[in-house]
Parts: C-alpha cells; structure tokens; sequence
C-alpha cells in the first residue's frame, strides 16, 4: 500500500514572485504535493479583508518548473477561499502561508495579510501556519529559517493541532536562530502618526507613521523570544470571545 503524500497549500501576502514564498515552495515540496495559490502583487497589511466589489481573477502561472501555481487579484483570504473552493476542490492537509517580510509578532498579527491566510485556513478546518522573517529586505536572508520552516510542518502533519488553533511563527533577521520558543503573544501596540503633505496639484494628503510601542515585560512572549534570538511559535485563535467578561457583563443592569 502506497503512503499517502499530503497536499500543501502555499500562500502570502507579498506576492507570488517573493522570495519567501519560493523558500517555502522548496521545503514543502520534500513534504508533500504542493499547490500555489497567492496575490497578483503585494497585499501586506490587508488583514481578513475580502473582495465582494469587484471580480477576482484567477490564473494559472509558470514560475518554478513542476509547481502547480495560480496568481490572484484578490487579498490572502481570497486566495485560500479560492484554492479550496475552484483549485483543490477539497480541504489540503497543510496551509502554509509566507515567508513575510517583517514581523508578524504581537499586535502585528491583528493587521497582517500573511496571518489572515492562515487564519481562513484555520477556519476551514484546515492545519494551518504562517511565518514571517524580520527582515524588510528584498534580498532579505532566509537561510537559518529553513530547518525551522521544514522541522514545524512536519510536526503539525504529524500531530493535530486543537480545532480552531493555528500556529504564528516569527524568526529574528540574522545567521543564527538560537531556537524555537512556544509563546504568548505580548501586549503591544502602535502608536500612529500621520505625516501632512501635499500633492503635485495643491491637495493635502496623509502618509502613516508611527512607532511600535511594547509595554509588555513578560519573558515569556514572542518578543523576548524574538529579541534574545529565538524563533517565536504562538498558538492563535479565531474565537475572539472574553470568556472572562462574560460574568461580569451579565451582573449588569441593562434597562431594556
């Protein structure tokens, strides 16, 4: 009897020709058969956003020799609704989405493209992980992250992650990855900025800034983890529900 070869998914938010996504290609392919579902062109920061006004185009492409590949127009989760729905026809085993560039760590998680992928995999019933490098860089090195990439793909094929779990992945810029260390997300946030300008014909305009403000001094978060150079690995959830409020919630005196 043959062994089954599982089906892995492949999406990001940074566009089917990033190098993350090529690195990913390479490692999953050792793993499984593996089929490429990802944007047209850059979708960072789209959160779980979904195209409902416009068309969405679907195509097939030839980027690496012997990969299934489909370029979209859409957002992340365009992709994966797409791939499970008109390219696979079924639930993949695995859904891996990234490399991003930049971290996805802490509240970063919230607005991230590559993260929401997952998420949507995760939704679906479907294993479902995202990595991200903290390295901006188009020529960013991916290098230390691939045994790292390849060793937690295993892991989740072979084991099964809680219904409704899936995995954020961070890994520090650099040569050298220390480790992987199981985290809670820290508590963070981003105090915005928004640069005034004005445009070649006289109108004012707005370019977001800011800087990332961390307030969380447990060492048991992804980033400590991350700033003592370690990989970061965050179990997450799409059940957005305070169980805690809801007690206190009920001792309240609504007047209707």
């Amino acid at each position: 009897m043959t062994k089954h070869r599982p089906t892995i998914l492949i999406t990001n938010d940074d566009g089917i020709t990033a190098p993350g996504i090529k690195v990913l290609i390479e490692l999953m392919q050792e793993l499984g058969d593996v089929v490429v579902v990802a944007p047209d062109s850059p979708q960072s920061a789209m959160g779980h956003a979904v195209t409902i006004a416009k068309p969405l185009r679907l195509d097939k492409v030839n980027i690496y020799e012997g990969v299934e590949m489909y370029q979209c127009s859409g957002t992340p989760v365009d992709c994966v609704k797409l791939a499970v729905n008109k390219v696979l026809h079924k639930k993949p085993d695995l859904l891996v989405s990234g490399i991003n560039h930049g971290f996805n760590s802490s509240i970063n998680v919230i607005y991230s493209g590559t993260m929401s992928a997952a998420m949507e995999g995760a939704i679906e019933g479907i294993p479902s992980v995202g990595f991200s490098l903290g390295d901006f860089r188009q020529d960013a090195d991916f290098s230390a992250t691939r045994p790292f990439v390849a060793e937690i793909a295993r892991q989740i094929l072979a084991n099964e992650l809680p219904v409704g779990t899936l995995l954020n992945v961070n890994f520090p810029a650099g040569k050298e990855i220390k480790g992987l260390k199981v985290c809670r997300q820290a508590i963070a946030k981003w105090e915005e900025e928004f640069d005034e300008r004005i445009d070649p014909n006289g109108r004012k305009y707005f370019w977001l800034t800011g800087k990332f403000v961390l307030n969380d001094k447990g060492e048991d978060t992804d980033e400590y983890a991350l700033n003592k150079g370690f990989a970061s690995v965050v179990p997450i959830h799409f059940d957005f529900t305070s169980y805690n409020a809801i007690p206190i919630l009920k001792n309240w005196n609504f007047n209707v």
